[in-house]
């Protein structure tokens, strides 16, 4: 993560830490919410209203680089061989992933086939392999920086490219909420490139959604899967016709 973006990334932690609203910004700016989501939808901050930001919540911008050099130091990437420990059970894996996206031991009790002794269990595993520190009364800290990611074709994105193939893309996409868009044409590189650009935007604004909704009680909240992918492709079966 760029140092900028990581720095708006924990601005954004922080006004939430503190009880700060978009809405309440904007107020407290003279400007538009609107104005204020396009900062930080798009990543872009002139120095004095960043300041300003900061100094609603008693902050320096100094306090927020010291912020992301800590969350810097914290675990980034799995390896090879603790991924796979996930992925040779498949309850462990699913209490990983509703643990980093924040659902709580009673949430996971309450909603998922898991008795307290199986859940702690679980989590106890999570602490050993240094993804959580497990707290008294089950409660847990996330011991991941905000750029931790499955390793790159490693067990656990096999894991769900597996899945993919064979689950998600089988559906109608047809219900409320959903939309499947596939499209093929010709287009040049640079093209492609913007494109992409515009992807990865999408990816931030998922997952911005994802940390915003974690406040939100378990039951209005769904497991919601996206997939974007852009790459230069025809099916196998026009390759041979194609002059070399």
């Amino acid at each position: 993560m760029a140092q900028s973006a990581a720095l708006i990334y924990s601005l954004k932690r922080a006004l939430k830490s503190h009880g700060f609203t978009y809405a309440e910004v904007a107020m407290e700016l003279g400007m538009s919410e609107a104005n204020i989501k396009r900062m930080f939808s798009e990543q872009r901050f002139y120095l004095g209203i960043f300041d300003r930001i900061c100094q609603l919540m008693g902050l320096e911008i100094s306090d927020l680089a010291k912020m992301v050099e800590r969350e810097q130091q914290s675990l980034e990437q799995l390896t090879e061989t603790q991924e796979q420990e996930l992925v040779t059970d498949t309850k462990l894996l699913l209490i990983t992933f509703l643990v980093v996206n924040g659902v709580t031991f009673h949430e996971i009790t309450n909603h998922y086939q898991f008795n307290e002794p199986e859940a702690i269990g679980y989590l106890t595993q999570l602490d050993r392999l240094g993804l959580i520190e497990l707290l008294p009364s089950n409660r847990v800290k996330l011991l991941i920086s905000p750029n931790f990611a499955w390793r790159r074709n490693g067990p656990i994105q096999q894991f769900f490219t597996q899945a993919l193939r064979n689950d998600f893309l089988n559906a109608a996409f047809d219900q409320s909420g959903e939309t499947l868009h596939f499209l093929s044409g010709i287009i040049s590189p640079a093209s492609r490139e913007a494109l992409a650009i515009k992807l990865k935007q999408v990816a931030n604004d998922f997952m911005t959604h994802n940390h915003s909704d974690a406040k939100l009680p378990f039951d209005e909240r769904f497991v919601t899967s996206m997939i974007l992918g852009i790459r230069a492709w025809k099916p196998k079966a026009f390759r041979s016709f194609r002059n070399e």
